[in-house]
């Protein structure tokens, strides 16, 4: 396992279920259609997410995530990387959908590069709001491989508008908020169903899970894996 996880090849990844409606008899998820000539799933409704970047980790949090989520991330994993994971989560909630997780506040020293328009809004990047619920690697033979972490977002914590897709990237289109309901008429990649049946069986549960649900991929096997937490160094 270990040499899956240190192959140059695969890319950390942070990917944002949205749920809105939580607690109602339907809640809805929020995702868009991949592009036909996309090189990594063409033309399949994703949650919106992508690989971290190196500036991710330079990236202030007004709030980071919570110690339990801290703690299952740090699983077979090098310090400091769920402070840019969780940050790579906000970016790409805001450059895929147009939302910003965050809340009011003033950015201190420098603004890093692609953060202008979402600090000007008056709001700070804050990932107190992000549940790590699941973790999977993409498996060997695609063009592009993912060591991907989910988080579960309630939408009350996003601010502005949550129909207000107008400062999206063209990553995705056709953004809507699909109700769980229905979900699974869209083309779905097979993960994506695997993450929302484990999210479905946890929209009443908002305490964080003891163990995280590991899709773990290499040359020679896919094993269903749980990750349990260690203690956090304070």
């Amino acid at each position: 396992m270990a040499a899956v996880l240190s192959d140059p090849e695969i890319r950390d990844a942070a990917t944002v279920i949205a749920v809105r409606d939580r607690h109602s008899a339907n809640p809805k998820v929020l995702m868009g259609q991949r592009a036909a000539r996309a090189a990594f799933m063409p033309n399949k409704f994703v949650f919106p997410g992508g690989a971290v970047d190196a500036e991710d980790a330079l990236v202030p949090l007004i709030a980071p995530l919570s110690d339990a989520c801290r703690a299952q991330l740090a699983v077979e994993a090098p310090a400091g990387l769920d402070h840019a994971l969780a940050v790579a989560a906000i970016r790409e909630l805001w450059e895929e959908t147009g939302l910003r997780l965050g809340t009011p506040g003033h950015w201190d020293g420098p603004i890093q590069d692609g953060w202008s328009a979402f600090v000007a809004s008056g709001i700070l990047p804050d990932a107190s709001a992000l549940q790590f619920v699941f973790r999977a690697i993409t498996p060997p033979g695609r063009p592009r491989r993912f060591d991907a972490r989910f988080f579960l977002l309630d939408v009350t914590a996003i601010a502005g508008d949550l129909d207000e897709f107008s400062q999206a990237s063209d990553e995705l289109s056709h953004l809507q908020w699909i109700p769980l309901s229905e979900v699974r008429q869209f083309d779905l990649p097979f993960i994506t169903e695997v993450v929302l049946a484990e999210i479905t069986a946890r929209l009443r549960d908002t305490a964080p899970p003891d163990s995280i649900p590991f899709f773990s991929n290499d040359d020679e096997q896919s094993l269903f894996l749980r990750l349990h937490g260690r203690p956090m160094d304070n």
